[in-house]
């Protein structure tokens, strides 16, 4: 009876004895209360799905610096940029120095990889992992982020509404982009000929956009009409399908 509210619960009880199935709930309610703190679970379980997603992302970036190796286009301009830097030459050493040709062969993957990973920007979902992206600093940086987001919207109302500028490159880009429903991350990963045709027809208007997205459908349904994979699924849910029965006699 240390506890105040324990002993607000003892005296309703000898106030109300007739009401027993309520003092069995609040006496076991109590009893069985988990004794750690919910705002610390709260933040072992954010710091945790923080680490799993920084060791998730770096790893996916690995894997992409690891492919990029293999391609042969920026493998030719890493190794070629390499040798301009006489980083390949110190590898090979002569004499008693004269190391074996493996490690000399993982060495010089190595250099390979990190001119690979200093000259080529990895955008989208295997770009260089950012600590600030983890779910941790998103979530203390919100009220920032959010502040940032209403001085960026008064900012675009007053010049392009109320003052009626023409949009820039950025903002044509950013309408194309809400158009479109891509996040920030999947429009980078798109190549700039890409962009460079989105704004030569000039999809930041509404109307040019449909007709562009009325397009790639088109273009999309002939694509899977010639597709031999689409052909012989169609051709089994003519024929077979799912759902259908048949009875065959032994």
């Amino acid at each position: 009876l240390q506890d105040e509210e324990t002993r607000k619960d003892y005296d309703y009880m000898l106030d109300h004895p007739e009401e027993y199935y309520r003092h069995y709930y609040h006496y076991y309610s109590r009893r069985l209360a988990p004794k750690v703190d919910v705002r610390i679970v709260i933040l072992v379980t954010v710091c945790a799905i923080s680490v799993f997603q920084f060791f998730s992302w770096w790893s996916s970036y690995n894997e992409a610096i690891n492919y990029l190796a293999t391609v042969p286009k920026y493998r030719i301009q890493a190794t070629e940029i390499a040798r301009q830097q006489g980083l390949l030459n110190k590898t090979k050493e002569k004499g008693k120095n004269r190391r074996p040709k493996e490690e000399i062969r993982e060495e010089e993957e190595e250099i390979i990889k990190d001119i690979i990973k200093n000259k080529i920007d990895i955008k989208g979902g295997y770009q260089k992992p950012k600590i600030y992206d983890i779910l941790l600093f998103q979530i203390l940086l919100a009220p920032f982020y959010l502040f940032k987001y209403v001085v960026w919207y008064c900012w675009w109302i007053y010049s392009f509404t109320i003052k009626g500028r023409e949009y820039g490159v950025e903002e044509k880009l950013y309408i194309i982009r809400r158009y479109m429903k891509m996040s920030q991350s999947q429009f980078d990963s798109l190549e700039d000929h890409q962009k460079e045709t989105f704004l030569e027809r000039q999809l930041w208007i509404r109307e040019n956009y449909e007709v562009y997205k009325r397009e790639q459908e088109e273009e999309l349904k002939k694509k899977m009409a010639m597709d031999p994979r689409w052909k012989r699924y169609r051709r089994w849910m003519k024929n077979e399908g799912p759902g259908r029965l048949t009875f065959i006699d032994d």
